[in-house]
């Protein structure tokens, strides 16, 4: 059923393009915000290490904010050429803070960006682990997760608030249910490849903020997919 409601949500919405980057001359068919930094279909980026940088900075800056602030943080570090790792170490901590005011929580997030900063030049353009990733502060599961689904091309699916709310709707998770069973049950139950799980993460939110974005939710889409746990998906 999981792979079933992908290709519904693939075939209404098309490939998404995720994750958008400032450096790259993309499209913006229907995403909210200003950048055109999607990438539909093309699966070659981040194409450096920069871009790898500037995936793992959003995926801090959009923590409990919309993307549109997030990208806003983002343009302000590229307005002051603070987009690298050694410059976001340097840079000073007020201008740090004032540049990504826009994404809220700045002061924790300033320190959060150090720290991560720091952790990507100790890689030495290495790939992270999960486990190395979740010991920086600041980063926990969704966003180590969106790290390396989309940084580092790494078939980890990213449970996000918006995948609670739809599947939980359709009785196929439970509210309660935490992070790693629904990541579970997402990689048990589709193949593992990064590219379907880059394209399903990002068609959940385009969806989300269609259908679901208040009360009562109506999803005439993914309507005939509801059903109880007892079933098999």
């Amino acid at each position: 059923m999981l792979l079933k409601i992908y290709n519904t949500l693939l075939k209404t919405y098309g490939y998404q393009g995720w994750w958008p980057l400032l450096s790259c001359k993309g499209t913006n068919p229907t995403k909210t915000g200003s950048m055109r930094g999607y990438h539909p279909g093309d699966y070659s980026y981040p194409k450096n290490n920069l871009q790898k940088f500037e995936i793992i900075i959003g995926t801090i800056l959009t923590q409990n904010t919309s993307w549109q602030q997030a990208e806003k943080a983002l343009i302000n570090l590229n307005t002051i050429n603070a987009l690298s790792p050694s410059a976001i170490i340097s840079l000073d901590s007020r201008m740090l803070r004032s540049a990504i005011k826009p994404a809220g929580y700045f002061n924790q997030k300033a320190s959060y960006l150090k720290n991560a900063a720091r952790f990507f030049i100790l890689l030495d353009n290495k790939a992270p682990a999960r486990d190395e990733l979740l010991a920086v502060k600041g980063i926990g599961p969704e966003t180590a997760d969106s790290i390396l689904l989309y940084a580092y091309s790494q078939p980890e699916f990213v449970i996000d608030a918006y995948t609670k709310r739809i599947f939980s709707h359709l009785e196929i998770i439970k509210r309660e249910d935490n992070y790693p069973m629904i990541k579970q049950l997402f990689e048990n139950n589709l193949p593992k490849d990064y590219k379907l799980y880059q394209e399903y993460h990002a068609l959940l939110v385009e969806h989300a903020k269609r259908c679901y974005a208040r009360k009562p939710y109506d999803d005439k889409l993914l309507g005939r997919y509801a059903k109880k746990r007892n079933y098999e998906l």
